[in-house]
């Protein structure tokens, strides 16, 4: 790494921790605001212009007491984020409202970094203090019943927006307190969309809708960010209508846009460590709610169990996520979670189950330029002696980079047509000719 692209973002650092002139101001206003306002109306639509009359009419007061000069431009920006910090979650606000923004990171109160078209990068943005962070915090978990302080320091939540947030603080976390929060788009990614960011191919895009049609079990795998969530709602777009689905996830994100959905969402434990419900418990629920499909936001622990265990007796077009570097090593994964459940199974067995379970792999990768792309599509075929034989359907083939820094390659089909050919075909899913052909 060059010497200029290591000083860089230094100077964006010191930049980001400069102090804001106005902070003592900001302050005070945002004090005196929450005061008069305590006995105010529940937020609607009309109380930030009733907060923005009596926010201007408070800054007013105290610039001319306190003899500061400031500009109007100065003014309205101040009155802008004494509303966010009453109304909204502080300095943060503005990001939550910007739709190229897909994930935020407060690394403690001087460091704020966004995701944008796929990259990372460093803003200007910064809180006063760790207090201020921690009131932030609180302000997003309260409503939920949640809280976070020693005894309790990590939490996951919700915003009202549908939003994930994960919180953690000291003494577990040495740079103050960190918020990551996954932003929930009102509009999901459709296929189209996919299509258009060259995700995938639109021969995949066709494979793929004719696997979840035929009720085929179908795993997206990758790592963090690689977009299996998006992917995962583009599949499930594809089940018919008249079919009851039941979701279930850590955090809801899924966004079916069919009528008979039923989601269910897991429980932590109350500060009694008392009340918790597991993914795994939501898994064995949902088999006595006569699902059609069972949709798992992601599978991490003994759940996997029970979802196999689903997959192998009837419940025939299940789909789920998995971390994992390659499909190979979603096979890894599966085992290494069924063993979690507690049940001392021999490996073989557990094989086993996961051959005559998973039908596909859809497998996910993010480059470095920020481009998120399906690197293969994989078919279980079976067992053939200790092994679960795999097959590449459909590959992404990288060639290098461009000036620009952008991937480049192609997707292509391995010329191999999969095993469950004539499912599809029973299943009245007719595929264009030559749609495996090499190419």
């Amino acid at each position: 790494m060059s010497l200029l692209l290591r000083l860089e973002p230094k100077k964006e650092a010191q930049a980001a921790r400069k102090r804001d002139p106005y902070e003592a101001l900001k302050a005070e206003l945002h004090k005196r605001v929450v005061a008069e306002l305590a006995d105010a109306p529940p937020e609607n639509k009309d109380r930030r212009e009733l907060l923005a009359e009596r926010i201007e009419a408070l800054l007013a007061r105290l610039v001319e007491e306190g003899g500061y000069h400031i500009p109007r431009a100065e003014q309205r920006q101040i009155m802008a984020e004494v509303i966010d910090e009453v109304l909204g979650f502080g300095p943060i606000t503005p990001l939550l409202r910007d739709p190229e923004v897909t994930e935020i990171m407060v690394n403690g109160p001087r460091r704020v970094y966004v995701e944008r078209g796929g990259r990372l990068e460093l803003t200007n943005i910064a809180f006063r203090d760790d207090q201020h962070v921690m009131h932030v915090i609180e302000k997003m978990v309260a409503p939920l019943g949640r809280r976070i302080d020693e005894g309790n320091p990590m939490v996951d939540a919700r915003l009202p927006d549908g939003s994930r947030v994960n919180a953690i603080i000291p003494p577990l976390v040495l740079n103050g307190p960190t918020i990551t929060i996954r932003k929930f788009f009102k509009d999901p990614l459709t296929a189209e969309k996919l299509l258009e960011l060259g995700t995938l191919s639109k021969e995949m895009l066709l494979f793929l809708e004719a696997c979840v049609r035929a009720r085929l079990n179908m795993i997206v795998s990758g790592g963090t960010g690689s977009g299996k969530t998006s992917m995962l709602n583009v599949l499930s777009s594809f089940i018919p209508p008249d079919e009851r689905i039941i979701t279930i996830e850590d955090a809801a994100e899924l966004q079916l846009r069919q009528e008979h959905v039923v989601t269910l969402e897991s429980r932590p434990p109350n500060a009694e460590g008392r009340g918790e419900v597991t993914i795994r418990d939501l898994v064995k629920n949902a088999l006595r709610m006569r699902p059609d499909r069972i949709v798992v936001g992601e599978v991490r622990g003994g759940e996997a169990l029970d979802m196999l265990q689903a997959m192998n007796t009837g419940h025939d077009g299940s789909l789920t996520t998995a971390h994992a570097n390659s499909p190979r090593d979603v096979l890894s994964r599966l085992e290494t979670m069924v063993l979690m459940a507690g049940m001392d199974l021999p490996v073989r067995a557990i094989r086993s189950q996961i051959a005559s379970a998973i039908d596909v792999i859809v497998h996910m990768a993010r480059f470095k330029d920020g481009s998120r792309k399906v690197t293969h599509i994989t078919e279980v075929q079976g067992m053939e002696g200790e092994v679960v034989v795999l097959q590449d359907i459909f590959v992404f083939e990288q060639a290098g980079v461009d000036a620009e820094g952008k991937v480049r390659g192609r997707f292509k089909p391995t010329g191999i047509r999969p095993k469950f050919t004539e499912r599809l075909r029973a299943a009245g899913v007719d595929l264009p000719p030559g749609i495996f052909a090499c190419r």
